[in-house]
């Protein structure tokens, strides 16, 4: 049946293991950066580095077990298999929580989360807090199926987030999201107001600087040293996805060090690290994330929904739900509460992390965790 839900565990066969290690081993790799920095990109003796614990050092195996942890589902949407991590909470009353990763995400983004919101006394908090919560992959993405057709969007795949909670009988619902997951959780609001009862966010993708008289406020011209530093420095590889996203895929499916240097630059530019995402990432955090682009030899199609999303160009839909905004200081380009207004209308929540960047659930749980409560907790 179209509808069915299905138990899922991720069981991945000792060939694919063992190729991945072989690649790894017959890498053929470029001569090292002219700089003393990562300027030129991902320094060679640090991706070097980690592809040698990749292939020698790290236990996929044991990863695999803690990944299998939450229990994990299958289910049929518009044609189209969904993954998703479903965690049940122990407490009465909790509330359905959707999270929405993003590229070059995963549902490993969520791993040091799920176990306080799902069980808040058991890491110091309120079982009033308590939620259920639900991480699918996105389509295209890990575990879930890849389109066979044009047309998977943002908008689209709000709407079948929208349809896996109805399935799950969540009637009432929260739901956050970063990167792509800040825009899908956005249409989410703006689609389906009658039973997602709130948003959290963490990037404002629809919104843009709007004018200002004299010099703009702090916060304002914060955001603007982002937009103007992503533009000059940062946005190559979004320009490749949302254009040739095909042809990207065929080097990144075939090297895994292709492939996990495409992915850890961003975790250096976008997290606060202090120059080195080692800094606040063990070398296993890392590659579980990058081992669910490479398992699935998912290159090219988590890269298409840039190519969906960012040709159409669409106005997004004015959200109306209650909307709560944490703004981390590493983030691409920090929201800005006069530049959101305009398409959130009922903004309730706005808080300044002290810290963290782009991935803020995998850098800084115990802030993440404490702001979702902070906002879901007036919305119950």
């Amino acid at each position: 049946m179209d509808s069915a839900i299905q138990p899922f565990q991720i069981a991945v066969a000792d060939a694919v293991l063992a190729d991945l290690r072989q690649r790894l081993r017959a890498t053929r790799w470029p001569e090292a950066e002219l700089v003393d920095d990562w300027r030129q990109g991902i320094p060679l003796a640090w991706v070097k580095a980690i592809c040698a614990h990749w292939a020698d050092g790290y236990d996929w195996r044991a990863r695999e077990v803690a990944l299998n942890r939450w229990p994990q589902f299958i289910t049929s949407i518009d044609g189209l298999e969904i993954h998703f991590i479903h965690a049940r909470s122990p407490h009465p009353g909790a509330m359905p929580l959707l999270l929405t990763h993003g590229w070059p995400g995963s549902v490993v983004e969520f791993q040091k989360v799920i176990a306080p919101l799902t069980d808040p006394p058991a890491h110091g908090g309120d079982a009033a807090d308590a939620f259920d919560v639900i991480c699918p992959s996105l389509p295209g993405f890990g575990f879930s199926a890849k389109p066979s057709a044009t047309g998977w969007g943002v908008e689209r795949i709000a709407s079948a987030w929208a349809q896996l909670l109805a399935r799950l009988g969540c009637d009432r619902y929260f739901a956050q999201g970063g990167d792509w997951g800040s825009a899908v959780t956005s249409a989410l609001g703006a689609q389906d107001p009658g039973h997602c009862a709130g948003i959290h966010i963490t990037l404002a993708m629809g919104s843009r600087p709007l004018p200002s008289e004299g010099e703009p406020p702090p916060e304002e011209a914060r955001a603007l040293r982002g937009i103007a530093h992503y533009r000059q420095w940062d946005n190559g590889y979004s320009q490749q996805q949302a254009t040739r996203p095909q042809t990207l895929g065929y080097g990144l499916t075939d090297s895994p060090a292709g492939q996990a240097a495409w992915i850890l630059e961003k975790f250096w530019a976008w997290t606060d690290c202090d120059g080195d995402p080692l800094n606040i990432f063990s070398r296993d955090e890392l590659l579980d994330n990058v081992m669910l682009y490479w398992l699935s030899a998912s290159a090219a199609s988590s890269a298409r929904l840039y190519w969906e999303s960012f040709g159409a160009r669409r106005k997004p839909a004015l959200v109306t739900v209650p909307t709560g905004v944490a703004v981390y200081p590493k983030e691409i380009v920090t929201p800005v509460r006069r530049w959101m207004a305009g398409g959130y209308s009922d903004i309730r929540h706005w808080a300044e992390m002290p810290k963290g960047g782009h991935f803020a659930a995998f850098e800084q749980p115990a802030l993440f965790v404490d702001d979702l409560r902070a906002c879901f907790r007036p919305l119950r």
